[in-house]
């Protein structure tokens, strides 16, 4: 445990030592398994490594019996242990999108969806996807929700949805899909772009998988599709929360979602610093250790720092959810912050190991091209700041125009 884990609660410290316990020495060995692709790890190891995390009681360890969730606090604690390796979030499941559709159902679903749609990833015998993003080729929501093109048309007690999504992780042998789509057609006088999210089952005849894409990660199963939607009917009892407050919702899903993005991944990088460490205190050039040259040494140290930084900022944000806030600004600087930061890990153990560190001997090099990603994962860095920039101008205008 890290000294941040001196102010957990019991339960959540003992969690994550049996979830850090399991990670090590069951989960990590799969490491090398060659059912481990390009495009994640396959349906077949997905369902042994949750069995075998079934039998060790640390499958989805951040949900409770009866339902309830870990605190955002808490959850930081188990999740940060779970990233261990890059299978573990699989292996135990807290894998995004998962970790984040579960959390949104749990919040605002009915009783009838969590039984049909919650209660199977909570167990571990499903995935999910979440479709929101779009193809810049058409036009459609990227990083801008407002520019949502795939439609969502009421007819009678039911909706038809058309259109194409893409970077759609997991989509490829889901379960359980929640859609977004735009609900409002203009026709009232309300031009306002306006979504509703829906709940449904996969694989489904009126969505197709046009292709999967070739990524520079390779840690979620499914990898990352662009779907085609075809007149899909989905009735009033699958919409998840209230029509046309998809936005909203996606607040309340978004905020925690980053943050568990940084967990995982502090993680990854707490464990790819480890291997490069070790690295440094045995391999020897020009008559001493590598850890011995001020260069290679420093790398290390500021390795420390900025782990130790970043998971100071996720504590901070999850104690901000947790005291009830939105916490959109919050999860904006968590998730640049710890990004960036992280990323700059990555990039150190990398080149203290040398010619080891780009090869695929160790996790080393897998875990870099993970945290690329996530660097636009969840939104690229410069819009969160756009975000946060836009916060500084409201609210001093604001100050200025009170004053």
């Amino acid at each position: 445990m890290s000294s941040m884990d001196v102010v957990q609660t019991e339960r959540a410290s003992e969690i994550a030592r049996r979830v850090e316990d399991f990670v090590r020495t069951v989960v990590i060995p799969y490491e090398r398994d060659p059912r481990c692709g390009s495009h994640g790890p396959s349906e077949e190891l997905v369902r042994e490594l949750r069995g075998k995390a079934r039998a060790a009681g640390v499958l989805t360890p951040h949900i409770l019996d009866g339902g309830d969730h870990l605190t955002q606090l808490e959850t930081a604690t188990v999740l940060k242990r779970s990233g261990l390796s890059p299978l573990g979030p699989v292996a135990i499941n807290t894998a995004a999108p998962d970790e984040g559709n579960m959390y949104l159902i749990g919040k605002i679903g009915t009783a009838v969806q969590k039984e049909r749609f919650l209660a199977p990833l909570v167990a571990g015998n499903a995935r999910s996807a979440f479709f929101m993003t779009e193809p810049a080729s058409d036009g459609g929501a990227g990083s801008d929700p407002s520019m949502l093109q795939t439609t969502a048309r009421c007819d009678g007690e039911h909706w038809v949805i058309e259109g194409t999504k893409a970077f759609i992780t997991g989509a490829e042998g889901a379960s359980v899909g929640i859609v977004m789509a735009r609900s409002n057609t203009g026709e009232d006088g309300d031009d306002k772009v306006r979504a509703t999210m829906f709940l449904v089952d996969l694989p489904h005849p009126a969505i197709h998988l046009e292709r999967i894409l070739d990524t520079i990660d390779s840690s979620m199963p499914g990898g990352h599709a662009v779907v085609r939607i075809n007149g899909l009917r989905v009735p009033d009892s699958q919409v998840l929360g209230e029509a046309h407050e998809g936005f909203k919702y996606a607040q309340i899903r978004l905020s925690p979602a980053r943050l568990s993005h940084c967990m995982r991944w502090h993680g990854a990088t707490t464990r790819a610093h480890e291997i490069a460490t070790q690295y440094a205190c045995t391999r020897r050039a020009f008559g001493k250790l590598l850890i011995d040259h001020e260069g290679v040494g420093f790398m290390l140290a500021e390795n420390l720092i900025d782990l130790q930084q970043a998971e100071l900022m996720i504590d901070w944000c999850a104690a901000v959810l947790d005291g009830g806030s939105l916490g959109t600004s919050e999860s904006s600087m968590a998730k640049v912050a710890v990004a960036d930061a992280l990323f700059r890990v990555a990039d150190r153990c990398v080149q203290v190991m040398g010619g080891t560190g780009v090869s695929r001997d160790t996790v080393v090099e897998q875990v870099f091209r993970e945290i690329r990603a996530f660097r636009i994962y969840d939104g690229p860095t410069e819009v969160h700041k756009w975000s946060i920039a836009k916060k500084i101008k409201r609210d001093t205008l604001s100050a200025l125009d009170g004053g």
